[in-house]
């Protein structure tokens, strides 16, 4: 799954965080409702305009930025 075309970052948006397809959810709010303990599918009907590849992105963006940190503090 490649995010890069469903995770958007607008300067004046959000404070520049990554949404979602440019919308005003960010990754950060749909990880938030998955480690609460919402499943996809009462993610999916709190916000209908979403879609299951929004949150596969959104999970894939943030394995990709786990990836990248830098363990040098380790």
């Amino acid at each position: 799954m490649t995010y890069s075309d469903i995770i958007t970052m607008e300067p004046g948006k959000r404070g520049g965080k990554p949404c979602i397809r440019g919308l005003r959810i960010t990754v950060y709010d749909v990880l938030e409702y998955l480690a609460s303990g919402m499943s996809y599918a009462d993610v999916l009907r709190e916000f209908p305009y979403l879609t299951e590849d929004d949150i596969r992105a959104c999970l894939a963006y943030a394995a990709d930025r786990e990836r990248k940190v830098d363990i040098s503090n380790a």
